[in-house]
């Protein structure tokens, strides 16, 4: 009697699931220890990398960057394949744009030195709560001084969102006395410090995913890791590396529309194994949305965090038997966000290579939700909006990013809703646009005009296209956060394999039926496709260590 092949079925085709295929094929020699197959619910392959295009420019409607280029497997690969220049203009191409001019809401420029005052002191807290604390970023002072904000507030649960109020209610103890601004309709200094500082506060929730600072936990903060050097992105597109990745795949083995609805496996060795073919039993069993099933000795799943914290939601039966109690917790505490980009085009009456000298990298400063000054006609899911840019110095597609509720607004809206909220936002910060001359030492640079635009002219948007990660059932949101309530642990906890046994015992289920992978699995570069790809390789090599396959080599990679 012939043996049986291994039958290792992945669940998903983004950066996890392709990885984890790459490595099991490429490693598995010329004999094909495996059969391997990997399901993704979707049209596409690329899970929540999607390059598309806007305006005549390469756009990313998901993963965006690589963050840190210096010892990164995605640059290397994006080294190899070719894929860092392009003729065609891309998002970002050069880089993150400089020297914001930043507005705040009445259309009051403010100057540079005020803005940059409080960013400094908004990036330092974050250094320290990132632990970023040699020299050159942070003097010993200001290592003392985070540590006695840190404590203020500590009381076993602290958020990053406390921990940088505190730390701007303490700017403010210590700035006491100084003179009150006049003339800023309803603007005082201390309201114009905290709207700066809540620019970068919204920054950091599109960073993150938290919607909000205050669910984000302060002490895992410093765990995160990013890769030194800067940070780029991919001239022919995120795509690029996933068409790559999977071309070594034999034809076949990528099945799409293959969305799953349950995964049965072996919680012990009571329960009756599936017979196919009516002479071949397996462990786990996998039901499709179209009726049809798939039998497996080993499943990676690579689905989102949302879509486990849906699967496992109260009478839910993703998992039949449902997941231990260790899995589930780590899947419940986990923060996990919506983050979505908006791309506008301006209209085709402008001058696309003049458009730098007409639209600004402008950063709002809103009043608080709370202000009486506020404008009424802005609408609410602009408020926490913090930049409009274009996408590169000389484009015509701007940007703008949204997260949490916010985001999921966006989302619900139609195309004219949109552009007529954008539209009155940004009127209401450039088209009234004024300086102070009496205060312009302080708050304005003394050169801007009462115009709808730079040049005279009036902007218009003529296209608008948003990501809408949060609604789409494939993943029911962007990416992972550790959230207050949870820990590094659980991400660890995310990845531990079911059954969690190594061996064939006489009465043990089989090992390794159910392994995970993801963003959401790894404990130091989660959120990233950094994190995507180091744990595919991981529970690949998870595999080739049970069976003794090429153990010596297991961090090769074949494009």
């Amino acid at each position: 009697m012939v043996a049986k092949k291994p039958r290792i079925v992945i669940i998903g085709a983004g950066m996890a699931g392709l990885t984890a295929a790459n490595k099991l094929y490429t490693s598995q020699g010329s004999n094909e220890s495996f059969e391997l197959c990997v399901v993704e619910g979707g049209t596409r392959i690329g899970g929540r990398i999607n390059t598309s295009e806007f305006g005549g420019d390469r756009i990313e409607m998901g993963a965006t960057w690589i963050h840190g280029i210096k010892g990164s497997p995605i640059h290397k690969i994006a080294q190899e394949i070719h894929s860092l220049d392009s003729d065609q203009p891309w998002e970002c191409m050069d880089g993150f744009l400089d020297d914001p001019v930043t507005i705040a809401e009445g259309g009051h420029e403010l100057n540079p030195s005020l803005v940059d005052s409080i960013t400094s002191f908004f990036n330092k807290l974050m250094d320290f709560a990132q632990g970023k604390v040699s020299e050159e970023r942070l003097s010993n002072e200001e290592i003392e001084y985070c540590k006695f904000i840190a404590a203020k507030g500590f009381n076993g649960k602290l958020s990053v969102g406390s921990f940088l109020r505190q730390g701007l209610e303490a700017y403010w103890d210590s700035m006491k006395g100084r003179e009150e601004l006049k003339g800023y309709g309803g603007w005082s200094r201390n309201s114009l410090e905290e709207a700066i500082f809540a620019v970068h506060e919204n920054t950091q929730r599109t960073y993150t995913a938290a919607g909000d600072l205050m669910t984000l936990d302060y002490n895992a903060e410093s765990e995160y890791i990013m890769f030194p050097g800067e940070e780029v992105t991919i001239a022919r597109g995120y795509m690029s590396i996933i068409e790559s990745i999977a071309s070594v795949l034999p034809a076949g083995s990528i099945q799409l529309g293959k969305k799953v609805t349950k995964i049965e496996w072996q919680l012990n060795n009571h329960r009756l194994l599936e017979i196919e073919n009516g002479h071949e039993t397996r462990p786990a069993k996998l039901h499709f949305c179209d009726g049809s099933v798939m039998l497996a000795d080993h499943v990676i799943v690579t689905v989102s965090l949302g879509v486990l914290k849906a699967g496992t939601s109260e009478n839910s039966g993703m998992f039949d038997p449902p997941l231990p109690s260790f899995k589930t917790k780590a899947i419940s505490r986990l923060g996990y966000g919506v983050v979505n980009k908006l791309f506008l085009e301006l209209s085709s009456t402008h001058d696309r290579f003049g458009i730098s000298n007409e639209f600004p990298f402008l950063q709002m400063a809103f009043h608080r939700s709370d202000s009486e000054f506020k404008r009424r006609e802005i609408p609410w899911w602009m408020r926490k909006t913090a930049a409009l840019s274009p996408i590169y110095g000389k484009s015509s597609v701007l940007l703008s990013w949204f997260a949490g509720k916010e985001a999921l607004e966006l989302e619900s809206l139609d195309d004219e809703e949109i552009l007529d909220g954008v539209s009155t936002t940004i009127s209401s910060f450039l088209s009234n646009s004024v300086s102070h001359p009496n205060n312009s030492h302080e708050l304005c640079n003394g050169n801007v005009n009462s115009v709808e635009s730079t040049n005279g002219r009036e902007l218009k948007f003529s296209k608008v296209l948003r990501s809408k990660w949060g609604t789409d059932p494939l993943f029911l949101g962007s990416y992972s956060y550790i959230a207050v309530g949870s820990s590094g642990d659980d991400l660890d906890a995310m990845a531990m394999p079911l059954p969690k046994n190594g061996n064939y015992e006489a009465n043990a289920s089989p090992p390794l039926q159910i392994l995970f992978a993801g963003e959401a699995t790894h404990r130091t570069h989660y959120s990233t496709t950094h994190g995507a790809y180091f744990s595919g390789l991981r529970e690949a090599n998870r595999l080739l260590q049970h069976y003794h396959c090429n153990g010596s080599v297991l961090d090769n990679f074949c494009l």
